[in-house]
């Protein structure tokens, strides 16, 4: 947990945060309106016998006590969907409607496009593209257990992607589920810090910047992009937003979430942030029984 010192500071009641990294991560799963109505899935689970929670914030997300969410029969059927709570945040804020056209920019293996085509009835267009060849496979299998017919998937680099093969030329609303360091995952994966560096964290960041840039570039004027890591790190949270407000033409706007957050920063080491960015959630493992996430909302202005 040593390199999490450096966010002493930040975060309220920082010995519960730590105490909170260290205890291992329930199960959740998402229920999959494409196929099933929370109400179904949940009947099933109890016929199944297998407890579980719902979601205070959120009727369709269920805390499962079993240590095979994946191995339900909710789920071999596509009626749920193993997916980390904090994880079913992003689509939420991103809040697309039946029709839209939604890039998802790094979206394997597929829990949020999922959810956003469920979120639109499976009506419109979600474009799932991710860079990594080898998780396609995993992204392809998930929509198609879980039945998104308005699903396509690209294989493709997010910041130098080109709209020139669709029928269109520009998203109505785009996900930036950026890859980062994953210090929020800490409590599923233990190793998660096994490869932390200061290097690694500016690294990162770099990718982050570009695949925002091109997705705030591919989305219409008074369109939505939302940005999110699973990462406590500024560098790749407030100061990627502050990179975007200063090259393209958006601002970060309000969202309601139930769950319990902090405000963005807005200075870190040195560096000050647009007021704006406080705007944006960072939830920690500690506020909810979570992992750790970040999120922001922007707006396309121009």
């Amino acid at each position: 947990m040593e390199p999490f010192e450096r966010y002493r500071p930040i975060i309220d009641d920082f010995e519960a945060f730590l105490a909170a990294c260290e205890q291992p991560l329930g199960n959740a799963v998402r229920v999959n309106t494409i196929k099933a109505s929370v109400e179904r899935a949940t009947t099933a689970l109890d016929e199944d016998g297998v407890a579980y929670d719902q979601a205070d914030w959120n009727p369709r997300v269920l805390r499962l006590e079993t240590n095979s969410p994946g191995s339900t029969w909710t789920s071999f059927h596509g009626f749920t969907h193993g997916q980390e709570e904090v994880s079913a945040v992003p689509p939420i804020v991103l809040d697309p409607r039946p029709g839209d056209r939604v890039w998802d920019c790094c979206a394997a293996p597929g829990g949020k496009a999922t959810q956003i085509a469920a979120l639109m009835d499976d009506r419109g267009t979600v474009v799932a593209n991710d860079s990594n060849l080898g998780r396609i496979s995993a992204l392809r299998f998930n929509a198609e257990r879980l039945g998104a017919t308005s699903l396509a998937v690209t294989n493709d680099d997010a910041r130098n992607y080109s709209l020139q093969r669709f029928p269109f030329d520009e998203f109505d609303r785009a996900l930036v589920d950026a890859p980062c360091s994953c210090e929020g995952t800490i409590r599923k994966n233990p190793d998660a810090l096994d490869n932390w560096s200061p290097d690694h964290i500016n690294s990162v960041a770099g990718i982050q910047k570009g695949i925002l840039r091109r997705a705030l570039q591919a989305t219409r004027e008074g369109g939505t992009v939302v940005y999110s890591t699973c990462t406590f790190a500024p560098e790749e949270n407030e100061a990627v937003v502050q990179h975007a407000l200063e090259t393209e033409d958006c601002r970060v706007v309000d969202f309601d979430l139930g769950l319990e957050y902090a405000p963005g920063l807005t200075e870190w080491d040195g560096e000050t942030f647009d007021s704006s960015i406080e705007r944006a959630a960072r939830i920690y493992p500690h506020h909810n029984d979570t992992g750790g996430f970040f999120v922001a909302k922007l707006e396309v202005t121009a």
